[in-house]
């Protein structure tokens, strides 16, 4: 308002106060007098207008002059440059510069969706400029949301509730702006708020079809037949085009194939011959999808619950077994019998008992029915004798409530046992109340198996050692090894001459056949044959004969081979052995005396003595039987 003081400004003066007026300063407004005034004396700066509007200048420069001397002609003057800035107050409503927005978006947007932003004006600063939106008209906030974005003093317009072109093309949004702090002094100026409409356009898109009404649960008693109608379920395709819709059943959720679907129509029927007792409730999904696109399918879970009917007997808790003394008295109480019902009838249970129509002769024990689903057994006779019978079966009926009315027979089974003078039991018969002392069955079947392996195993072990033993002795037939003899002792060297017989040894072989079938002496002589006595005394250089067949012992050979590469079960042994004959075409001569062809007149033995001490004793028989051969031949 006018004649606000903004500052004050002062001057001083060097000059003496106390001398005249040189230091009486006044101040006067040089430049911006059209909207400040200076009081001249005190030097205070005040607003010369009504009002000063920030938005149209907010910062001025008013030069302020001090001059001496009162102001009176002859004084002296300084100036100084005051910056006033007009600070904001909230005298400025906000203000959209549309009054109409238009935005689109496509009907299966999810809630939450930003379908578009908006901005109020507003020509203040600072938290002035603070404001909030919101929805006015009915419609708009059923369907829309607004929300303010702090950082940009924006309106965020959002989804609030799916969205369907079908249904409506477009909507209309009234958003209304204004200031968070509104500044009372300025209130008379006007409302300070501001309203846009907002036109939203939904997009039609290719939608999956839509179950109606969306029920999921069904309901099928029991017994029904194969093919019954369980219910049906409905979907349309919420398009304009409305295309028809076919019906499936998702099988992850039905494995069995309990239930089947009508892919034209959408009734469910039972494809097996439900039992509520194996399975109460099934849930499973039913898919829709367009005729024609089978990309657009939409699911819908389907419980369907199984009615109970009245289809299993009730039948006793356990197979119940009772002991009675032999000397119990009438209307003792033996048993309480309870049954069990696999059925459950929405009213209950309630079961019936009496004796077995084979039973209704029975005098030794009555069967009384409780009421409450429960039995009682009692005795009817005055003492038992368990030496006439040990052992009562009693068939008892049962009858359920229906309907329809089902029945089973159950046996309960009394033994007569002795008892002391307590009433506690102390023998039964020879199997009541006795702990079997036999094995179960699993133990028992362990058992036979153990035996039949052991069977098993000393069979085996025959069966190997009559196959090695035939083995051994078949092997032994051709093992020339059995020939070969072993000594232990050793001999004196060459200068013991009494521990061998040498005419053993010059007797191994028979030559009279062989010098006989070639009528003559070592080959190449034609000399006439000498004694045979003498002959098989001398020890002559022994000469391969071109005659002998050396095949027998070849194949033997090779036999014994292939037959210790062909049986495996022959152990790898090492084997050394030495047959008496030697191959053909040996460059070295034999030095064996053992079946010579040749006379000892050919051998002169006399270069023996050359050959050291070692060989002096063998010189000297060799030279010794010369000597008395040719005595006999003189």
């Amino acid at each position: 308002m006018r004649g606000t003081s903004v500052m004050q400004v002062m001057a001083s003066d060097a000059d003496d106060p106390t001398y005249g007026s040189s230091a009486r300063v006044v101040y006067s407004v040089l430049e911006g007098e059209q909207h400040f005034t200076v009081d001249s004396k005190t030097g205070v700066i005040r607003t010369a207008v009504a009002d000063l509007d920030r938005e149209t200048q907010d910062r001025y420069e008013v030069v302020i002059r001090a001059t001496d001397m009162a102001g009176q002609l002859g004084g002296l003057s300084g100036s100084t440059t005051v910056t006033i800035v007009v600070t904001d107050v909230n005298d400025n409503p906000p203000r959209f510069p549309q009054k109409m927005y238009q935005f689109s978006i496509l009907e299966t947007a999810p809630v939450g969706t930003a379908i578009g932003r908006v901005k109020a004006e507003d020509s203040d600063v600072g938290e002035n400029t603070d404001m909030t939106y919101q929805v006015k008209d009915e419609e708009g906030v059923e369907m829309f949301k607004v929300t303010t974005d702090s950082n940009t003093q924006e309106a965020v317009i959002t989804v609030q509730k799916p969205l369907d072109y079908e249904s409506k093309k477009v909507h209309t949004v009234v958003v209304e702006a204004l200031n968070k702090f509104v500044d009372p002094r300025f209130v008379d100026l006007g409302t300070f708020r501001d309203q846009t409409i907002v036109r939203v356009s939904v997009l039609d898109v290719d939608e999956p079809p839509e179950f109606r009404p969306p029920s999921n649960l069904m309901e099928v008693q029991e017994d029904a037949h194969v093919g019954s109608v369980v219910g049906v379920v409905t979907a349309l395709d919420p398009d304009t085009a409305n295309h028809p819709v076919r019906y499936a059943i998702d099988r992850s959720t039905d494995v069995e194939r309990i239930f089947d679907i009508d892919a034209n129509t959408g009734a469910i029927v039972t494809g097996k011959v439900l039992d509520r007792e194996t399975a109460g409730w099934h849930n499973i999904t039913v898919l829709a999808m367009e005729a024609d696109n089978h990309s657009q399918v939409s699911r819908a879970s389907l419980r369907i619950r199984i009615l109970d009917v009245n289809d299993n007997p009730p039948e006793l808790a356990t197979p119940y077994e009772a002991a009675v003394c032999e000397d119990a008295k009438p209307g003792q109480l033996i048993q309480t019998i309870s049954v069990v019902d696999r059925d459950e009838p929405q009213s209950g249970h309630r079961f019936y008992f009496t004796l077995a129509p084979e039973a209704t002769n029975n005098h030794h024990f009555s069967l009384l029915d409780i009421k409450d689903n429960t039995a009682a057994v009692h005795t009817q006779r005055m003492g038992f004798n368990r030496q006439e019978q040990d052992v009562y079966l009693l068939p008892i009926l049962v009858v359920d409530s229906g309907p329809p009315a089902l029945s089973s027979t159950g046996t309960l089974t009394i033994r007569i046992c002795g008892c002391d003078s307590n009433g506690a039991i102390q023998s039964c018969n020879s199997t009541a109340y006795v702990v079997s002392a036999t094995l179960s069955p699993g133990a028992l079947i362990a058992l036979l198996v153990c035996v039949l392996i052991l069977v098993v195993l000393v069979l085996l072990i025959l069966t190997l050692k009559r196959h090695h033993k035939s083995h051994l002795t078949s092997d032994d037939d051709e093992d020339m090894r059995d020939n070969v003899i072993k000594y232990n002792d050793e001999g004196g060297g060459e200068q013991d001459t009494e521990a061998y017989d040498m005419s053993a040894l010059r007797s191994l072989y028979d030559f009279s056949e062989i010098k006989g079938g070639d009528g003559g002496g070592g080959p190449g002589e034609g000399a006439p044959g000498g004694n045979p006595a003498s002959e098989l005394r001398a020890l002559p250089q022994w000469v391969q004969s071109p005659d002998l067949d050396f095949s027998v012992f070849r194949d033997y050979i090779c036999r014994k081979v292939e037959q210790a590469d062909e049986d495996l079960s022959v152990p790898p042994y090492d084997s050394f052995q030495t047959y008496a004959f030697e191959g053909s075409d040996s460059p070295v001569p034999s030095l064996s005396s053992i079946n010579t062809w040749s006379s000892s007149s050919e051998q002169d033995f006399s270069y023996l003595g050359g050959w050291g001490p070692r060989f002096r004793q063998l010189a000297a028989l060799y030279a010794g039987r010369r000597d008395e051969e040719d005595t006999e031949e003189s």
